[in-house]
């Protein structure tokens, strides 16, 4: 898969959130993510936000789930001395069951699987050409 190729398929994945159905709807797309802000803002009027804290395992999956959170109008943050991995955000708990977490959580995949394909392959051209993963075998017998 090349970067335009991800770009697309990320621009599909956020139409699809997006209720996007009909080409029409498509090249409309910029408007859905306003639809999407307005549907937060009437969710908070009858589900007000709750405080969240995200524990996301790298700064990939943070730096889109950042990403993610803005395009949507909400203010990611955290308390000091809190984990650099850590988003807080406080947004109605239907939003996040809803729209938030299945979107992101689509976009993390797509992402992911990207960089992996990419490190891959940086891997085998420059380090060596086997970049499987390590043998597993068995524990050896401990003295009792």
């Amino acid at each position: 898969m090349n970067e335009q190729t991800l770009i697309e398929k990320l621009q599909a994945i956020e139409r699809l959130f997006m209720g996007a159905t009909t080409p029409g709807e498509r090249t409309a797309a910029a408007n859905a993510a306003e639809r999407i802000r307005r549907r937060l803002a009437d969710l908070q009027a009858v589900d007000p936000p709750v405080e969240y804290r995200f524990t996301l395992g790298d700064g990939w999956s943070r730096r889109l789930f950042v990403a993610l959170l803005r395009r949507y109008e909400l203010r990611p943050y955290r308390y000091s001395r809190q984990r650099h991995t850590t988003v807080m955000v406080r947004v109605p708990k239907r939003f996040v069951d809803e729209t938030l977490w299945p979107e992101y959580r689509k976009l993390h995949e797509l992402l992911n699987a990207y960089l992996t394909e990419v490190t891959d392959r940086v891997i085998k051209e420059s380090v060596w050409r086997d970049s499987s993963e390590a043998e597993i075998i068995e524990e050896p017998a401990r003295l009792s």
